[in-house]
């Protein structure tokens, strides 16, 4: 990728529903041109798809709940069975697998603490292979991005 590449990169992060010919006009680029590298950072994998960000309190999510799950195990195949199956869960926004104490950091929205007493009852403590599980309620959100820091 080179200067321009980043420079798209960086105005689609900003704004994913710049038209071309903004885009082009941002650039100092032709439209064919610019559309040409959009495309081609499109079929590399490098632009994932375009999405609307919504707001979650406006949508009825507003706590975001952070909870590390230890696993019984830590094989592959009861790995791949908890990831298999924590996909599955539609409030959990991000499940990562982690090093440290526990196996992995999911993050969930919920409507309120009742509603997470619902979805930790319910879903996070059947999961295959859990053995533990501890929760933090975020109080507030102090900075969220979806940019990543490119040229940097």
């Amino acid at each position: 990728m080179d200067k321009t590449d980043l420079k798209i990169l960086k105005l689609l992060q900003h704004d994913g529903r710049l038209s071309n010919v903004e885009l082009a006009a941002q650039l100092k680029l032709s439209e064919s041109a610019t559309l040409r590298r959009v495309r081609a950072l499109e079929n590399a994998g490098v632009i994932r798809g375009y999405v609307a960000l919504l707001s979650a309190s406006k949508t009825g999510f507003p706590t975001d709940v952070f909870v590390n799950i230890t696993l019984q195990r830590q094989e592959q195949h009861d790995l791949q069975a908890f990831e298999e199956a924590v996909r599955e869960v539609p409030e959990v926004m991000e499940c990562y697998l982690m090093t440290g104490a526990s196996d992995y950091l999911v993050r969930v929205a919920c409507r309120d603490a009742t509603d997470f007493e619902r979805l930790h009852s319910q879903h996070l403590t059947r999961l295959p292979g859990v053995a533990r599980v501890q929760s933090s309620f975020a109080l507030r959100v102090v900075r969220r991005s979806t940019e990543l820091p490119l040229g940097q």
